[in-house]
């Protein structure tokens, strides 16, 4: 994906789920996150094993989300995950999946892009932040 669409995507986003968020702060998930909220999105984090994330309330999937309004769906999970991942974001009317470094299913990938989801893979969403906004 090209730098001027990425960096559209990241201005026009508010909201963040993070999925496979971690409540360990040595976790990139974590650091992530926190610097997401500091960069000013509302981050919604997301992992069945925890019922909340600091302070935040933590849901176990994308669609348990009440009244859903991500625009972009974070993945820190595994390859094999992604399928459902991107079925859950297509559910929740999500903008983009953004897959983060060592994350890609290609499959899934083009599936997301049929159903009109905007796909970033393989890269990390703070560094693209920090690169193309500065942040």
């Amino acid at each position: 994906m090209m730098d001027e669409k990425i960096k559209e995507i990241l201005e026009t986003a508010k909201t963040v789920a993070v999925v496979g968020i971690s409540a360990k702060p040595e976790r990139d998930s974590y650091g992530v996150a926190q610097y997401l909220i500091n960069a000013g999105y509302t981050v919604i984090p997301v992992n069945p094993m925890l019922s909340e994330w600091e302070g935040l309330p933590c849901y176990p999937d994308l669609t348990s989300i009440p009244n859903p309004d991500v625009d972009i769906v974070d993945v820190f999970r595994a390859p094999e995950h992604v399928p459902e991942i991107v079925s859950q974001a297509f559910a929740i009317r999500a903008k983009t999946v953004w897959l983060q470094f060592g994350v890609s299913n290609p499959a899934a990938e083009e599936d997301a892009r049929k159903a009109g989801l905007n796909v970033v893979s393989n890269l990390c969403i703070k560094i693209e932040h920090m690169r193309l906004l500065g942040g």
